[in-house]
């Protein structure tokens, strides 16, 4: 059996198109198409260039024109969305999540519905940038805008309609906003009405796996009618999707950001999963990706931005290799969601400031600031997964890392030994991976998930790190505890 998928995967720092082909049980990628994803100041506000990514994924269609596609799927991040008007016109350019917008929105939130009954209902971690967050901020800023839309599309089932015609929600992504609830897994109107958000707005879910409908044909005229499949349109739902961990192993998600959790039956709601801020996001095949997000290797392409600004211009190779350096190692300790590291306008400088705070040296240098971030990431990543073995009642001894951020040797071998668990890297492309699975289920290629996960572990080797000297790491994660309880978030 031969057949060729193509998913788009577009992430916060950049967009790909990748043409994945199934042959004699063995899945291989390759890319076609790869651009950058870079946002854009409008009257102050920070927002995505929808219509030039657009423009590119078109261009990645053109580029496999002459290939004969099972399918085509779409993942990007979650969150952001974009409103519509009586035409299916897009009314402004979707606002970023790093946007100021909803800076303390959430305590306005709180006191029209309390965080308890928000949380009762979505099972969703309270971050200030999902969408309950960034609809109510439109609400207040911009009424008269809000008014004339006549429809709410998330990132990816905007592309979805573009491509297609057909405007709904995916499950996955559609759980990102705040705005689902977990146990109907449809649109709360109830919580939208109590915040008088117009629940007129919201489309049809569709799970994962749905064939939206066909390319229309002045998208591609050659690849009219070829299915557009829903996979899960969220990325951190696609890349859950590529991988089997038995039931043993947590999975973490690297990259710009780092999603550390494990998939389970059933949604997790409980007061102690409020208290640790988890989130329920919905899975692929009925299940639910209980994790939380983590600001991942963001701190690290902040500071390589700023030092570039300041005329210093450092490869990440050259980086993480002066990082390995011991001289450097457990000076500089920092929670990695506190909310200085948001979007401040200098990362080193606010990385320095923290460290003023708690008493600690400032990183000196480069080498110094990377492994501080790198050191306090890993003992993050332990801190989420004792959180999430409390919750589950189970504890895992593996930790599954995939995505861009697998390929990090150092940070892999730093997250075995900060948490004394064997790490498995791979694959690199799992969101890709994971697009492509669902959409090799929805086309009737593989009859099950469990053989489209099989086909992608035989077909990508994983590489293993042991932990090593765990003991000197718990000394000082005692360290990295205080400093998260004194400075809170």
């Amino acid at each position: 059996m031969s057949a060729r998928f193509l998913a788009f995967d577009l992430g916060a720092e950049s967009g790909r198109a990748i043409l994945g082909r199934l042959e004699a049980g063995v899945l291989a990628l390759r890319d076609v198409y790869r651009f950058p994803n870079e946002p854009v100041r409008n009257n102050g506000a920070l927002q995505w260039d929808i219509l030039r990514l657009w423009h590119e994924m078109k261009k990645g269609l053109d580029l496999v024109s002459d290939i004969s596609l099972a399918s085509v799927g779409v993942d990007t991040w979650g969150c952001d969305y974009a409103l519509l008007g009586e035409t299916g016109n897009l009314i402004e350019n979707p606002f970023h999540y790093r946007d100021t917008r909803t800076d303390n929105i959430q305590e306005e939130v709180f006191r029209h519905v309390p965080a308890e009954r928000i949380y009762g209902v979505t099972g969703i971690q309270f971050l200030p940038f999902n969408s309950l967050f960034q609809l109510y901020a439109a609400k207040r800023s911009t009424p008269r805008l809000l008014d004339a839309a006549s429809a709410f599309a998330t990132i990816p089932d905007l592309f979805n309609y573009w491509l297609t015609g057909r405007l709904c929600s995916e499950f996955t992504n559609a759980t990102t906003t705040q705005m689902v609830d977990a146990q109907t897994r449809r649109w709360s109107t109830e919580l939208l009405d109590e915040l008088a958000l117009p629940s007129r707005l919201f489309q049809p879910i569709v799970e994962p796996g749905a064939v939206i409908g066909g390319i229309r044909h002045d998208v591609s005229a050659s690849l009219a009618d070829t299915p557009v499949v829903a996979p899960a349109c969220h990325d951190t739902g696609s890349a859950f999707a590529a991988v089997w961990t038995d039931g043993h192993g947590a999975f973490l998600s690297s990259g710009t950001w780092s999603l550390l959790g494990a998939e389970v039956a059933a949604p997790v709601i409980s007061a102690k999963a409020r208290e640790l801020n988890f989130t329920n996001e919905g899975g692929v095949c009925g299940t639910t990706r209980l994790l939380k997000n983590i600001g991942g290797l963001w701190l690290l392409q902040a500071c390589v931005r700023r030092w570039a600004e300041a005329g210093q211009q450092f490869s990440y190779d050259d980086l993480l290799t002066a990082a390995r350096d011991d001289q450097h190692a457990f000076r500089s300790l920092f929670d990695p969601d506190h909310s200085g590291f948001f979007h401040p306008t200098d990362m080193p400088s606010a990385i320095a400031a923290y460290c003023r705070q708690t008493g600690q040296a400032e990183p000196s240098g480069q080498p110094a600031f990377t492994r501080s971030i790198l050191e306090s990431l890993a003992f993050k990543y332990r801190a989420v997964l004792e959180s999430l073995e409390e919750l589950t009642g189970h504890r895992y001894t593996t930790i599954r890392i995939v995505g861009g951020g697998s390929r990090n040797r150092l940070l892999n071998q730093f997250t075995a030994d900060a948490t004394g668990r064997t790490v498995l890297a791979g694959p690199v492309e799992a969101t890709a991976l994971g697009n492509i699975a669902m959409q090799m289920l929805a086309t009737g290629t593989v009859s099950s998930l469990a053989e489209a996960r099989q086909i992608i572990e035989r077909s990508f080797p994983l590489e293993r790190f042991e932990p090593v000297a765990s003991d000197r790491w718990s000394q000082h994660y005692r360290r990295f505890q205080q400093y998260v309880t004194v400075m809170g978030v």
